[in-house]
């Protein structure tokens, strides 16, 4: 099957991580991949495993951070009959499934102290001991590391072994975020965007329209690659006319006029059941007295939208873009709302 994320980009700091890894890919050593979430670990992995002399072996995932602490060292290493309980009968670890191929532990700097020992003798002696065994077994076993912690730093607080990262970075490849692949994000949106346009039957592809285009090129892409497919499938299969450019996006699926309001945790008191609370009670009383006000809703909601922004403004030091971002409008949307108000443009 093929894969959904494929390396797509022309950008010069994606091209270079790409170059990196193809290098790598032939040696023995291990490499450690650092990066964002969504920019694509895994994939490099792959790569590392697919232009290798292991390619027809094995290449076994493992995320750190996806079990118990108590059962880390038991997925990597294995386990005998009796080891503890519920383990009634003998289970090969993942290094031991990993034998002749490729290991890729993700979340790396998740692992506890104990395991990162163990783990240590695994990489620097090619063996493994299966918990309640005293038998070591030997393995051949390449392994890709990935990380978005920052692990340096770990080993300077105590928390990583220090002497493992040694052992584990013959190679570092570090992805560069979306945000900085000058030129990639117009080439990724038109990738998936005709994937996904095909995968609900469209009989073309009209494209985004160009407030939208920048829109998409402005922000930010704290979820990288993995957000940009979400937001770019979610816009597209939201459109009712696949013969004109899809005219708006959202970014944050949970943006909702009825997005519920977090609830106050207080101690129930049996003899306040049904009364309203203080709190509730002035609001309620403040609110109706500004309705009761109102003689003119169209000036009473420009003002009330004059000093959202003109507020949002003044806390950002008038950086439109950061404003906007807060607010969750577009730039051009902010552009509008500050000359429908007349507000002093002081940047």
């Amino acid at each position: 099957m093929e894969r959904e994320n494929q390396f797509i980009g022309q950008s010069g700091a994606f091209l270079d991580a790409v170059e990196r890894a193809s290098r790598a890919a032939p040696m023995r050593r291990p490499v450690l991949v650092i990066g964002e979430r969504g920019t694509g670990k895994e994939l490099i992995a792959e790569r590392l495993h697919r232009l290798s002399e292991r390619w027809g072996e094995p290449l076994v995932t493992m995320n750190c951070a996806a079990l118990p602490e108590t059962l880390i060292e038991a997925e990597l290493f294995g386990h005998e009959a009796g080891a503890f309980t519920g383990a009634t009968k003998a289970r090969a670890g993942r290094f031991e499934e990993a034998d002749k191929g490729t290991l890729f532990l993700d979340e790396l700097g998740t692992l506890s102290m104990a395991a990162q020992e163990r783990l240590l003798r695994a990489v620097e002696y090619g063996e493994v001991t299966r918990i309640g065994s005293s038998r070591p077994i030997n393995v051949d076993v390449r392994i890709v590391a990935a990380t978005n912690e920052d692990l340096p730093r770990l080993a300077e607080e105590g928390t990583f072994r220090a002497d493992l990262l040694d052992r584990l970075t013959f190679e570092v490849i570090t992805l560069p975020p979306l945000r900085v692949r000058e030129g990639d994000v117009e080439v990724l949106v038109d990738y998936f965007g005709r994937r996904m346009a095909a995968e609900i039957g469209w009989e073309g592809w009209p494209g985004f329209a160009p407030h939208v285009a920048r829109q998409l090129d402005n922000y930010e892409w704290p979820g990288n690659v993995r957000e940009l497919r979400n937001v770019v499938e979610r816009a597209i299969y939201r459109w009712d006319n696949w013969k004109d450019p899809i005219g708006h996006v959202q970014f944050n699926p949970f943006d909702s006029p009825w997005k519920p309001l977090p609830s106050k945790t207080r101690t129930f008191d049996p003899d306040d059941a049904g009364k309203p609370t203080a709190t509730a009670t002035a609001t309620q009383a403040n609110s109706t007295a500004a309705l009761e006000e109102v003689s003119d809703l169209r000036a009473a909601v420009d003002d009330h939208e004059r000093s959202i922004v003109e507020h949002a403004l003044g806390k950002h030091r008038w950086n439109q873009r950061q404003t906007a971002k807060a607010l969750g409008l577009t730039y051009d949307q902010l552009r509008h709302c500050i000359k429908k108000h007349g507000l002093a443009d002081e940047t």
